[in-house]
């Protein structure tokens, strides 16, 4: 093997430049030459592939968002543009491809794989943890920090003034990050679409009533933006109705939308690391020979698992496992109580 390219795509979860930067730097250990695919599939179509040395990762492994950029592009489903972008990594004499990226990227690396022959391997980076076949995908720990940094100076806010805060944090289907936010921060309740079917507004609403019933002055609620079950108009009249029948008329209810500053800034230690091992490994796993796999942590090791699987598994049920873990230890408590009046 003697020329790989990498891309980066989907998002830009913090530490994708570490892993570019683990990439590089192994590659160099074993005489291979790098190509950086810029802009992602739209960039690997286009032909946007250009060479990636060591003095260009110099630097980056304390920087967020990916130095080779990212776009989404759909249109890479169609087998006209996979073999477009094929043409273009024959034309560079490319070996294999790494993909850095989240499920969406991952599938399209499979669907390169299944249509070319040509070797791919993945690794994890999507700040949702919404992955197969790992614990923890690049990006996540330090999105984890981002919101509990945010959520203790909103709880200053809600002490100060006797408030109920619901803040919502990022994640699309998956509650990961809402679940270990909540945790973390010690909110009241979490609100995530892993339990939404099981949501009861008599129990949500009595946990509420309970705390403040006990002298609680103020509350925070995590909210991941999966959960439909009732956006905030919706969430804000069931609350102040069921606590204004019990003598709460008074409550300030403010929601509050963390956004996209939970996908930037510096990675954390954690992150930085992670996403260097698996740089490494994967490009290890390519010179053995592996492909159409994806790089993963379990139980703190670095293993492997069939792209195919990442593709058409979820990680919905080991969410909604950890929650009932939770429940067992008391740490999270809201399915526990009974309706009171």
């Amino acid at each position: 093997m003697k020329k790989i390219a990498v891309l980066t795509s989907g998002g830009d979860a913090p530490g994708m430049n570490a892993a570019l930067r683990g990439i590089v730097r192994e590659a160099s250990f074993n005489d291979i030459s790098v190509y950086g695919v810029h802009d992602g599939y739209q960039g690997l179509v286009e032909g946007h592939i250009l060479p990636l040395t060591n003095h260009d990762i110099a630097g980056t492994l304390q920087h967020g968002g990916t130095l080779l950029g990212t776009a989404r592009y759909p249109q890479f489903q169609e087998k006209p543009y996979v073999m477009k972008a094929f043409r273009n990594l024959q034309h560079c004499d490319i070996d294999g491809l790494i993909v850095i990226g989240g499920n969406g990227s991952l599938t399209g690396a499979h669907l390169l794989h299944q249509e070319t022959g040509i070797p791919v391997i993945g690794i994890p980076a999507s700040i949702d943890n919404d992955l197969y076949g790992t614990d923890m995908a690049i990006g996540v720990d330090t999105a984890l920090n981002t919101i509990v940094y945010n959520v203790d100076k909103i709880r200053d806010t809600a002490s100060s003034h006797s408030r109920l805060f619901v803040v919502e944090v990022m994640g699309r289907n998956c509650g990961y990050l809402a679940l270990m936010s909540a945790i973390a921060c010690g909110a009241l309740a979490v609100l995530m679409p892993e339990i939404e079917s099981d949501f009861s507004e008599e129990l949500f609403c009595n946990l509420i009533h309970k705390a403040f019933r006990r002298s609680k002055k103020h509350a925070i609620i995590i909210k991941a933006e999966g959960f439909q079950r009732k956006n905030d108009e919706a969430l804000k009249t069931m609350i102040k109705g069921y606590m204004a029948e019990r003598g709460f008329e008074q409550l300030s209810i403010r929601f509050t939308n963390l956004g996209h500053i939970q996908r930037g800034g510096a990675p954390s230690a954690f992150d930085r690391i992670l996403a260097s091992k698996m740089g490494i490994h994967a490009v290890r796993q390519m010179v053995a020979g592996n492909q159409d796999v994806m790089m993963g942590l379990l139980k703190n090791e670095i293993v492997t698992c069939p792209l195919e699987d990442v593709a058409t598994r979820g990680r919905e049920e080991r969410v909604r496992l950890l929650y009932e873990a939770y429940l067992e230890q008391e740490i999270m408590m809201s399915q526990k109580l009974t309706p009171s009046s």
